[in-house]
């Protein structure tokens, strides 16, 4: 009897330890028990503590015989009851006959509604902490006696430590993939990084530069305003890299150019199967950014629906991916960008008053070039040497006489971005070892119009885009006599859909309420700003 058991021990631990991939292992060691032990089917579970709940890992055994959820109440067994005090037997628990057992229907539940079948349970253990259960299930009752019950007890240890090594292996699989996940991704976002140095530092952009100085260290929201293309991208990336964050990730992300149906699933992630189309579980970019900084760019752009989910972000520092109800906190810094009055889309409705505040903490405005054309200079020849690097020139052209004069005594509505266009579109047209800027001047100066715009405000302030948006609309409506769908409704006489109409209104904060027929045509504005 002690060679029979010390032979079985040896070739089901053999077994158990045979592979990594704890399925195989199980199955090995379930095909090796049947001839020892009636076994139809094998399971190995880990224990959940804080949900009291046990997860399957691995199933082994006829398909019929396998649970259908992955996760089950743990079994409500009392180990200390005298069924459970057998000699040899303190972690094992045998049911053989469900149907004369119903306080055992917690076991019946996990395993099969099919109440014919005997099972034997065993509490797994390591280092005095419990880790799991491992059972074996057979049809028919009476299968089972304590003497399978004391060879299924020998392997109590081996079991348990493969259990162990098995979620090890399963997590370090898990980070592997996380890792060529996150490496993908910062590949691509270092391959859509341009340029990295601050021009300007020392002259036009210093006193933004004391402001960034100012706040980089610490963990707080920073606002940055300034119009398209100032270079707002690029301070966003300079509070990165001197904060005490800069070996942590810097996630951009464009509000402006995701589209809203999917601009949940990419800030916040999605589980496997919560939508048409999540054929794996993804993590967004709040989760890729743990530890470092997430720069959201036009966030004027974000709906209201949205600035509620990202004020609760801000507030409790957690968040909850998409289909998903754990909550996975957040070790993130927010700096975020816009080129609007987000001030006037408060007092207009489009953007929450709350979340302003929230954001505000730390404005930073960075001018436009216009206001510190001392830098074009610096600027230009910065560009001349990058474009000319990327364009791989056998040379890098010299800039004519007066150059760069001519250069500064323009605008550049455009601002930085303008002017980095323009010297690669200088040097591409180039054909000799001088640029020829004058002709590019003229044009663009052509397409510029000449006549300034005249503000009808009290104030002479030049009015935002949103805000003649708002009053066309308001025209429209009124001549509609507040019908927004139908002949003769504002949105015929807008050119426009009802329902893109109804968005914009909703985006600028023009309120209306729908008519009482069954269309919704007649659309009545409140009165407004």
């Amino acid at each position: 009897m002690e060679d029979l058991t010390e032979s079985f021990f040896r070739e089901a631990v053999l077994r158990i330890c045979s592979s990594l991939d704890i399925d195989k292992a199980l199955e090995s060691c379930l095909n090796y028990l049947k001839d020892f032990i009636p076994a139809d089917s094998m399971n190995l579970s880990v224990y959940l503590p804080d949900v009291q709940m046990l997860r399957f890992v691995a199933v082994a055994g006829e398909a019929g015989d396998r649970p259908n959820a992955e996760t089950v109440s743990a079994p409500a067994i009392d180990w200390d009851s005298p069924e459970n005090q057998r000699p040899g037997l303190p972690y094992v628990h045998i049911v053989n006959d469900l149907r004369q057992r119903m306080e055992s229907q917690g076991i019946r539940h996990q395993m099969d509604t099919d109440m014919d079948f005997s099972v034997m349970i065993m509490r797994l253990a390591l280092d005095g902490r419990y880790i799991g259960d491992v059972a074996v299930k057979s049809r028919g009752t009476n299968r089972y006696t304590d003497a399978h019950g004391r060879l299924f007890v020998l392997l109590r240890d081996p079991i348990a430590i493969a259990l162990a090594n098995a979620l090890k292996h399963m997590e370090v699989v898990r980070l592997n993939e996380v890792l060529a996940d996150d490496s993908r991704y910062f590949q691509q976002e270092l391959r859509a990084k341009k340029g990295g140095e601050i021009v300007g530092a020392d002259f036009g952009l210093s006193g933004v530069m004391h402001q960034v100085q100012q706040v980089a260290k610490l963990d707080n929201p920073v606002l940055l305003l300034g119009e398209t293309g100032c270079g707002k991208g690029m301070i966003a990336d300079t509070i990165h890299n001197l904060s005490h964050r800069a070996e942590g990730p810097m996630i951009t992300v464009n509000c402006g150019t995701i589209p809203g149906s999917l601009l949940e699933s990419e800030l916040f992630g999605h589980e496997k199967g919560a939508f048409t189309g999540a054929e794996r579980e993804k993590r967004g970019r709040f989760e890729r950014g743990q530890g470092g900084t997430v720069f959201l760019d036009e966030i004027g752009e974000l709906s209201l629906q949205f600035q509620v989910k990202l004020l609760h972000v801000l507030q409790h520092r957690e968040i909850e991916r998409v289909g998903g109800s754990q909550t996975i906190a957040l070790d993130i810094r927010i700096v975020a960008a816009t080129n609007r009055d987000l001030a006037g889309m408060v007092r207009t409705g489009a953007f929450r008053e709350d979340l302003w505040y929230r954001l505000n903490v730390f404005p930073i405005m960075v001018p436009p070039l216009r206001q510190r054309k001392e830098d074009i200079p610096a600027l230009v020849h910065h560009f001349l040497k990058r474009k000319a690097a990327d364009l791989k020139l056998p040379f890098r052209p010299r800039l004519p006489a007066g150059a760069l004069d001519r250069l500064m005594a323009h605008d550049w509505p455009g601002n930085v971005r303008e002017l980095e266009n323009f010297v690669e579109r200088a040097l591409i047209q180039s054909s000799g070892e001088e640029l020829a800027i004058d002709s590019l001047l003229r044009s663009i100066g052509r397409s510029q119009t000449a006549v300034p715009y005249k503000s009808s405000d009290p104030e002479g302030l030049f009015p935002s885009l949103d805000s003649i948006c708002a009053r066309h609309i308001r025209r429209a409506l009124s001549r509609a006599k507040g019908k927004i769908s139908g002949p003769d409704g504002a949105a015929e006489l807008l050119g426009l859909h009802p329902n893109t109409l109804r968005q914009r209104m909703d985006k600028l904060g023009i309120a209306y309420r729908r008519g009482h027929n069954r269309k919704g045509q007649n659309s009545i504005p409140r009165p407004g700003p």
